[in-house]
């Protein structure tokens, strides 16, 4: 009788071996075309670019499949922690639609998610039933690490119908009901970002948020119970010891709800004490916050709870009973202390605080950027803060330099790879080597270069994609990212006005060209985005015509659907727009792609504005505008639009031009709720910082006069970029927060393992 495996002989048995090298071509190529062949059943005949696509794909996709193996096996080995973690108009992107060649369905996997019910209190314990069930099926997706052969996993999940129909109604005609109920469940899954203006909207959005949750938590028990270095016998018993090897970071407020999931699962499902439930939960979680306004914070609706997730509202009930317990002993008699920490809010609709939740369940407390994280200290989240003082931190965000240089800008970096060699991309500290090259006349010409280059594939981009036609030669000043009131377009588009009146009055001036490019999406349901976006649009079509001021100013709207022109436009930017009022703007990432890329920064000392600053030398940026404590100052003393107007004649100049139908000639009140909204309700005081905006524009147009110094300036903004890197970011994130020590191991090659 033949001797039983041992688990690392099984695993030898399944890896993947005989892999071709990248470096292999005729064996890449063979591989081509067994896909095409084999895979698709195709051959060159009929095949379309999308078959030689998707065959290339798969061709790729061998190559990742056989390092995600030996990833997973070489963490049942080691037993790590695992880590969770013009008008706009709407079009469905299905981009489902041919199938995705990256991702493997697992429907081994499937696990139901259950919705409305009721709750029975019995001696056995709580149960939740009467429930109407929605299956999730987990899609996975490899994602390679860089040059370390490892291969990690994303789990998505999508909604399925049970299959189960009521025969008797079927029978009878109940078809059309049937599948009414299909897709109502799998209509979970199949709308990103659902209106939340109307009841079924904020319905969806809240089903979709459990959904992820449920599926994804029951998945980490799972996992956590059945996975102990790679046996599929050896079951895991004590949940105590989750915190140890589970960690769930929530990403802002959305997925909130697995805190009361979790405590459902080990109160009424494991039979665990609320005490020791409790526990494991608060070790668990942790949570980072992207926003401090007020309508970001989500806070849901006590009916729609009771309706869509009973059992959940009486465990939020019961934390809540607990946590203000805590606060009525800390601070006897302090009922205003209660009620603001409460994570019930009353009021005519009885609401549930999700960002109190978050914090009240979970073991840290980030901000994305360091004034960020001390103003939700010293402002929305004070009193937890006065806790729980050793909760909170911070962790700037960062991007990773494989992505946002090396992928999009390879001119850049192999400029860059040239002076410092290529360690940089795995360590962007090494950027600070560039210093000793500011003065380097090879290397201003080389950087100089690759820019210009960068604005002449945007240029011709610009023309087949949008059929505008642009001066390569002149200042790409780029605004691109979400259109909100906070971001304040709305600001930018007063600028290009102020320039279009001044060319228009002195048109034999020595005008510095601009280009002026303003990108993003609005919200479904945001009217007052939608309309600035409209503005834009409109403000172009008259800029843009106009004979006398010529190709020295242009307004492009860049209205993204994708991410597919950020890769494209930041490279050629020259000026980078950050210009939130001060103390709204989290962190910003886009500020930081832009930076890497070799744009100069005209911004608000705002989110991560300000490290950008410091890194760089703020000499080299171009910070105008309020700060902090001048908003908060602005705020009490109370703001006044109308002063502002009546005292500088260009404002006065361009909101008439807006209000007067200038810029909608065939409807002249098209603006009037944008131009009430900066009069009369302008939360982020556009017109506050209006003068000092325009004065420091200036200042930007006198440097890119002088191409030398700008370039040296440049320089000095891509040697700061540094400490922006994702890489520390997660580095930080996973040695403060969830207790690891992150590892520079290359593991081995499916291939070569002995």
């Amino acid at each position: 009788m033949s001797k039983p495996l041992t688990d690392q002989e099984k695993r030898k048995q399944i890896s993947v071996r005989g892999l071709a090298g990248v470096e292999n071509v005729s064996d890449l190529k063979t591989n081509f075309n067994r896909h095409l062949h084999f895979t698709l059943v195709k051959d060159r005949n009929v095949a379309t670019k999308r078959d030689y696509y998707f065959a290339l794909a798969n061709t790729v996709r061998d190559h990742l499949v056989g390092r995600w193996i030996r990833t997973q096996q070489h963490y049942y080995e080691k037993d790590p922690k695992k880590i969770v973690s013009g008008w706009q108009v709407e079009e469905a992107d299905d981009w489902l639609r041919y199938g995705n060649p990256w991702e493997k369905a697992r429907p081994e996997y499937m696990r139901p998610v259950h919705f409305y019910g009721r709750v029975e209190h019995t001696p056995e314990g709580v149960k939740w039933v009467d429930t109407q069930v929605v299956l999730a099926l987990p899609y996975d997706t490899p994602v390679p690490g860089y040059r370390n052969n490892i291969v990690n996993t994303m789990r998505l999940w999508s909604a399925k119908a049970p299959c189960d129909f009521n025969l008797k109604d079927f029978n009878v005609g109940g078809y059309i009901q049937a599948v009414l109920d299909r897709n109502l469940a799998e209509n979970i899954s199949r709308v990103l970002y659902p209106n939340d203006n109307f009841f079924e909207g904020k319905e969806l959005r809240l089903k979709q948020e459990y959904f992820v949750v449920a599926a994804t938590l029951q998945d980490i028990i799972r996992r956590f119970k059945a996975s102990k270095f790679g046996s599929t016998e050896y079951v895991r018993l004590d949940l105590s010891t989750l915190p140890d090897k589970v960690a769930i970071q929530l990403n802002d407020t959305h997925p909130a709800l697995a805190i009361p999931e979790l405590m459902r699962i080990l109160v009424d499902v494991e039979k665990l004490t609320w005490e020791k439930s409790w526990d494991i939960v608060v070790r668990t979680c942790a949570y980072t916050n992207h926003t401090v306004l007020p309508e970001a914070l989500e806070r849901w609706p006590v009916d729609l709870f009771q309706n869509l997730l009973p059992r959940h509202l009486e465990i939020i009930y019961e934390i809540n009973r607990r946590h203000l317990e805590r606060i009525a002993k800390l601070y006897p008699g302090d009922h205003d202390r209660l009620r603001r920490m409460s994570l019930i809010e009353e009021g005519n609709v009885k609401k549930i605080n999700m960002a109190h939740l978050c914090i009240v369940g979970s073991h840290a407390v980030n901000g994305v950027a360091r004034i960020h994280s001390e103003i939700i200290k010293d402002t929305v989240f004070k009193d937890f803060y006065d806790v729980d003082p050793q909760k909170f931190q911070n962790k700037t965000n960062g991007i990773t330099p494989r992505r946002w240089l090396v992928m999009c800008n390879p001119g850049l970096a192999e400029v860059i790879a040239e002076r410092i060699g290529e360690d940089y991309i795995r360590d962007l500290d090494q950027l600070k080597k560039l210093l000793k090259f500011v003065n380097d006349d090879a290397f201003i010409r080389d950087v100089a270069k690759v820019k210009q280059e960068n604005k002449m594939k945007f240029a011709a981009h610009l023309e087949d994609h949008y059929k505008v036609k642009i001066n390569p030669n002149s200042m790409f000043d780029v605004q691109v990212k979400r259109i909100h009131e906070y971001k304040r377009q709305l600001l930018n588009c007063l600028h290009i006005i102020t320039l279009y009146n001044r060319i228009k009055r002195e048109p034999n001036k020595s005008w510095t060209p601009r280009t002026i490019m303003i990108g993003g999406k609005a919200a479904p349901g945001y009217h007052t985005a939608k309309m600035i976006i409209k503005l834009i649009t409109s403000i172009g079509d008259i800029v843009n015509n106009d004979p006398v001021v010529g190709d020295r100013l242009k307004c492009v709207s860049l209205i993204i659907k994708r991410l597919d022109v950020c890769p494209t436009v930041i490279p050629a930017a020259d000026l980078s727009e950050q210009i939130s009022t001060a103390g709204t703007e989290a962190s910003g990432t886009g500020n930081m792609k832009f930076m890497l890329n070799g744009a100069l920064t005209i911004g608000t000392m705002d989110g991560a504005n300000v490290e950008m600053a410091e890194e760089a030398g703020e000499e080299n940026l171009f910070i105008f505008g309020m700060r902090v404590p001048d908003v908060e100052a602005l705020d009490k003393k109370g703001y006044d639009a109308m002063s502002y107007y009546n005292r500088i004649p260009e404002l006065k100049q361009a909101m008439d031009q807006i209000s007067g139908g200038f810029f909608s000639p065939n409807q002249h009140d098209l603006f009037k709720d944008l131009v009430n909204m900066l009069m009369h309700h302008d939360r982020f005081k556009v017109f506050a910082d209006y003068e000092a905006y325009i004065k420091c524009q200036e200042k930007v147009s006198a440097l890119y006069k002088n191409p030398k110094e700008w370039t040296k300036m440049v320089i000095h903004n891509i040697a700061g970029c540094g400490k922006f890197s994702s890489d520390r970011t997660i580095t930080q994130y996973a040695r403060e927060i969830w207790g690891m020590e992150p590892s520079l191991e290359k593991i081995a090659a499916p291939d070569d393992i002995h």
